[in-house]
């Protein structure tokens, strides 16, 4: 048979494929639930190639709706459950979607998203359906247990903000074409598998968000070679070592903020002692900067058994670095990858010398490639040429070809590992009855590598004070997810700009990393 699941149901059908906060789900069940929810969507009128958003935490429905789409051909939307439902509805018009899967933890958001024209079906996972959307389990028990047949490839649609302040959706050559064949995938994913680290027949620990692309990948393609996957909706790190150890976790993939956080509560308590993690064969880290001493310390603690990449949700890994080479080359982000080359272009256009910093090209020799849905615009932004594209961040290469970032270009945030675009801020608190003008950009903070400073123009500048930041803050809650809030505002009477008008943002930013060993 073609099927992904298949094998693992027929040959260790009683052990556990997912394991989440309210339960477990074996590989035999697993592969039963997939067959009935590509039965329930077919028969709900989602067609081939359609789009499926999918509003939910960390639980077991989440690769069950994955599983589905890649048996379906169907294109999986993760949507980001911080979201508010202006955001979130947005996403599901953008994408064209004809189904929502919702978790029953945002209900409120997905029935405040109205009645969406495009969708077939809108489904509630573990609660009590709002009008117009239906129960998950209701629909998987009236539907067929058999597999499916004209079964193809599905795909998936990341989205990611933009300098524009709206999310763009991300079509990956490599991720997002659906219809093709399932036969030889079980080799592909088994490759795909030794790439990452990832032991055959392991267990991947799953305490991010599924709805990042990192974490999505190294937990959702460790899955498909036949590792299980233990998960938590939200990290926790003193759980976190002790998930480790009960499950006898083999690989995990984490951002800087939770080595601050693990460090910390191993520092606060008797937890070192406890924990073995002798069955850690590699944790990935990624998303974020990770400031050296962090990172020494983790290595230290858990052994040579860190890898580091660098890269995006837009061209894939680039490169990566394991714990020798990174503690032989402090601050470095690896060798391009096989198959990849990485350009260092300076602002003229000229390709820079070794050691000299420039804005980082990178390039898939094999031709896999990106376009923002439905913005061309914006993703000719991205491309030098045809086959070059940029992320946006600033570095260079030694001599020995390992890459190392300096700066970012573009003006992301990155907070705890997750990526903030400050025109999608600017864009709402600009929109305040008070506000003539407003500058949204990160400054240092020890645990999450950077928050969100706000400062702000007021056309009254006598209402500078205390309320004034209550009603900023209120406002912007009003329109977007909690983390995009700024963590402070400061007020100014007079913003720098360059005599035609543009805002010199450096000018407030930087004296806030003066001193730093970093600058993002």
């Amino acid at each position: 048979m073609a099927e992904l699941f298949t094998p693992y149901a027929a040959e260790k059908g009683d052990e556990i494929a997912l394991l989440d906060d309210f339960g477990d789900r074996t590989w035999a069940d697993y592969n039963a639930r997939v067959n009935q929810l590509v039965d329930a969507l077919r028969k709900a009128g989602v067609k081939q190639g359609a789009a499926v958003a999918l509003l939910s935490g960390n639980r077991r429905e989440y690769y069950e709706t994955l599983g589905a789409v890649n048996h379906a051909g169907y294109i999986v939307v993760p949507v980001n459950w911080h979201f508010v439902a202006e955001e979130v509805r947005y996403m599901v018009e953008d994408s064209d979607a004809e189904a929502l899967i919702a978790d029953a933890r945002f209900t409120d958001v997905a029935a405040a998203c109205g009645d969406l024209a495009k969708l077939k079906v809108k489904i509630l996972i573990d609660g009590t359906p709002p009008d117009g959307f239906e129960d998950y389990e209701a629909l998987l028990a009236a539907s067929s247990t058999d597999e499916p047949a004209d079964q193809v490839s599905g795909g998936i649609m990341f989205y990611t903000s933009g300098t524009t302040g709206r999310p763009k959706g991300v079509r990956s050559s490599a991720l997002s074409v659906v219809g093709g064949p399932l036969e030889g995938m079980h080799e592909v994913v088994q490759l795909v598998g030794a790439t990452l680290g990832a032991p055959a027949g392991g267990r991947s620990l799953l305490c991010g968000p599924a709805y990042h692309s990192a974490q999505w990948a190294f937990s959702w393609m460790p899955f498909m070679a036949g590792s299980s996957i233990i998960m938590r909706h939200k990290f926790d790190p003193a759980e976190t070592l002790e998930l480790i150890d009960k499950y006898q976790i083999t690989n995990s993939h984490m951002v800087p903020t939770q080595f601050v956080r693990m460090l910390k509560a191993r520092d606060g308590g008797d937890l070192s002692a406890r924990f073995d993690g002798s069955s850690l064969a590699i944790i990935w880290h990624g998303a974020a900067p990770c400031s050296p001493m962090i990172k020494k310390q983790m290595i230290e603690w858990w052994g040579p058994i860190i890898t580091e990449y660098y890269g995006g949700t837009e061209g894939g890994i680039l490169s990566t670095i394991d714990s020798q080479e990174w503690l032989a080359r402090p601050s470095s982000v690896g060798k391009p990858a096989e198959g990849y080359k990485v350009t260092i272009i300076d602002d003229e256009g000229n390709e820079c010398p070794v050691g000299t910093a420039g804005t980082i090209y990178q390039e898939n020799l094999a031709g896999t490639d990106f376009e923002y849905h439905n913005k061309p615009e914006e993703t000719a932004k991205r491309h030098r040429g045809k086959a070059n594209l940029t992320l946006g961040d600033i570095g260079y290469v030694d001599e020995d070809g390992y890459l190392y970032l300096t700066d970012r270009k573009i003006d992301m945030i990155i907070s705890g590992g997750v990526n903030i675009y400050p025109a999608e801020i600017e864009s709402v608190l600009v929109a305040h009855p008070a506000v003539k003008d407003v500058a949204v950009f990160g400054v240092p903070n020890d645990e999450f590598g950077e928050e969100i400073k706000a400062v702000v123009e007021l056309i009254d500048p006598l209402a500078a004070g205390d309320d004034m930041t209550a009603s900023l803050a209120a406002y912007a809650q009003e329109h977007l997810a909690k983390y995009k809030i700024p963590r402070s505002f400061d007020y100014s009477e007079d913003m720098p700009r360059t005599p035609a008008g543009k805002l010199l943002k450096r000018f407030l930013r930087d004296p806030h990393w003066q001193g730093k060993e970093r600058s993002i």
